[in-house]
């Protein structure tokens, strides 16, 4: 089985990170951040992952280093679990739209750690999530998961859909790339590693 378990500890957060590459999509994230809760469990159902988080962070200053540190650990743990990458499909791509919104994904499990990341302007808050957070999640998993992540909003004008649509796409994306390939003899990379 395709599985990590990530702890990641600062002055500022405390993150637990467990997940399976090949579930069911069974989530629970409790990390003191309900709309980033909820855009966790998008990915992890959507991907088929079983996602376990629990961050205990300084969310009385506010959610930022929450929400980077618990990025930083999913990302780990999605290179952990991945393993040498034996069998991959290793490029996924989606095109996820809900309602107004748009969203396009491309992601290759290269090693090679890439964001590319196209949204229009949207309001700075959701509830009382801070909206500038959201590249620096991307780039925080793209990051410790070394992996190349395109992400483009085509349409949409609604930011929580923005921002949805973003985590089901990528959701999608990473549910094709991780897949097992019979046809695949070692790692896809004519490098022989990835």
């Amino acid at each position: 089985m395709r599985k990590s378990r990530v702890e990641r500890k600062t002055k500022e957060s405390s993150v637990l990170v467990e997940l399976s590459l090949d579930g069911s999509g069974d989530v629970d994230v409790q990390s003191g951040v309900p709309f980033f809760d909820h855009m966790l469990a998008q990915l992890g159902k959507h991907a088929g992952f079983d996602l376990r988080v629990k961050t205990e962070g300084d969310v009385e200053v506010d959610s930022h280093h929450t929400v980077e540190d618990t990025s930083l650990a999913f990302g780990h743990a999605l290179r952990e679990a991945l393993g040498d990458k034996t069998g991959i499909r290793r490029f996924g791509d989606a095109m996820v739209p809900l309602d107004e919104v748009l969203v396009q994904v491309a992601v290759d499990l290269s090693g090679r750690p890439y964001l590319v990341h196209r949204q229009p302007e949207i309001v700075e808050l959701i509830g009382t999530f801070d909206t500038t957070l959201g590249r620096h999640i991307w780039e925080s998993i793209v990051a410790e998961a070394r992996i190349a992540l395109h992400i483009r909003v085509l349409e949409g004008r609604n930011a929580h859909h923005v921002f949805e649509a973003q985590f089901k796409a990528v959701a999608r994306a990473l549910r094709e790339a991780v897949s097992l390939d019979g046809r695949v003899v070692g790692v896809p990379s004519t490098k022989g590693s990835l």
